[in-house]
């Protein structure tokens, strides 16, 4: 029996004749073409997205740079600065007495009040008098007996007299008479010391004021016995009207300050308080101390105060400023403009556009919140007091209302 055996047929057989040699040469030479236009292509659009505009995205900080910054500005102005020269001091009073005893005795009597105010002379304490009383009683009972001696001595020697020269009595009788009158009348001379220095002593048992002040605390009691030689005393007055301000300033100011004194003017010391913001009174220099401390650089100033309303108390710290001149038309900045950076000082001045740049300026005195600009800077400028730690140059600002603490615009 004959079977038949099914035929294979190949992939390439079904639906599609086979491909010559010839076409598929040229499907394999089209390959590379292709792709070179692909990159020319992809290269030309890569070019032209990034030369193209990008829109800005909108955000927090979308058109910062453009932003007016808020700002607080002052005008420069033309003003008188004072200069001052500053110095550390303290207060003392212009005078200080211990009060003691000068004689020795029982305190009966106290005629103070701690703290009072006291005038020269006013009686401060008593001590018991009776004593010195005694003493004066005594002295002057010494007296009276011993003129009574030299009325007898005298009398007699006028008796002698006529007697020596009559040679009814030797000249040795007469001169012996002579030199006891002499004896007596330096008897008398020894008694008035003696009333004298009693009626001191009875003096001296009131103790008084010997100058106008601020009684201290009492360091005696009534009753205690007070001697002479106590070291204590029984208290302290203090001058307080007028009192003084002692305080230092470096050496290299000396000159400056006696070429005033000795020009013969008044120099104007103020005093403030130990933060150096408030002024506590007003007075003048006095004196310049004669030699400099080599171990701070500096020499001792003083000072005079009135203190009528006794603001300043003794060994209280104060600022002392001494007015040294006063520096007259000259551009004046608040100090709160005033920047300073690697180059130097500088402000931020407002340009008429409102925009911002930085100038360079020499600064002169200070005196509080103003300062003297003397170069970098003219009058009528504007410049910025408050929020520069935002500005650049070119930034542009917008004036605002001042905060707690920032120096308002003097032309507001």
């Amino acid at each position: 029996m004959h079977v038949k055996m099914p035929t294979t047929i190949e992939p390439e057989a079904v639906g599609a004749p086979p491909e010559s040699a010839h076409e598929v040469r040229v499907r394999r030479r089209r390959w590379p073409w292709l792709l070179a236009l692909a990159v020319l292509l992809g290269g030309g659009y890569w070019q032209f997205a990034a030369s193209a505009p990008r829109p800005q995205a909108a955000g927090p900080g979308a058109g910062l740079a453009n932003r007016a910054v808020p700002v607080v500005i002052a005008t420069a102005h033309t003003g008188d600065v004072p200069v001052y020269l500053s110095g550390l001091g303290s207060v003392t009073a212009f005078n200080t007495v211990t009060v003691k005893s000068r004689v020795d005795g029982q305190l009966v009597k106290v005629a103070f009040q701690e703290g009072q105010f006291v005038h020269a002379g006013d009686l401060l304490a008593q001590i018991d008098p009776r004593p010195f009383e005694v003493q004066l009683t005594q002295a002057q009972g010494q007296l009276a007996r011993d003129l009574a001696q030299l009325k007898a001595a005298r009398l007699n020697l006028e008796r002698y007299r006529d007697l020596v020269l009559k040679e009814f009595i030797p000249k040795q009788q007469f001169d012996d008479q002579a030199a006891q009158v002499r004896q007596y009348e330096g008897t008398i001379e020894l008694d008035r010391g003696l009333i004298d220095g009693a009626k001191l002593q009875l003096i001296y048992s009131r103790i008084t004021a010997p100058i106008s002040g601020r009684v201290g605390l009492r360091l005696v009691d009534v009753g205690n016995m007070v001697h002479a030689n106590d070291q204590n005393g029984l208290l302290v007055i203090t001058q307080v009207q007028p009192i003084a301000v002692v305080f230092t300033l470096p050496e290299d100011n000396l000159r400056a300050v006696l070429t005033k004194l000795h020009a013969g003017k008044s120099l104007t010391v103020e005093a403030y308080d130990r933060a150096g913001q408030t002024k506590i009174t007003t007075g003048t220099l006095l004196t310049v101390d004669n030699q400099i401390d080599q171990s701070t650089g500096t020499t001792r100033l003083k000072a005079v105060f009135e203190n009528r309303d006794n603001a300043l108390f003794p060994n209280q710290f104060v600022n002392a400023k001494l007015l040294l001149d006063v520096k007259k038309g000259t551009v004046v900045a608040p100090v709160a403009a005033i920047q300073r950076g690697p180059q130097g000082t500088f402000v931020y001045a407002v340009k008429p556009d409102r925009t911002v740049e930085v100038r360079p300026i020499t600064v002169g005195p200070i005196a509080g919140s103003d300062a003297a600009i003397d170069s970098g800077l003219s009058a009528g400028e504007e410049v910025v007091v408050d929020g520069v730690d935002k500005l650049r140059p070119g930034s542009t600002v917008q004036p605002r209302t001042s905060d707690a603490g920032a120096s308002p615009r003097p032309d507001a």
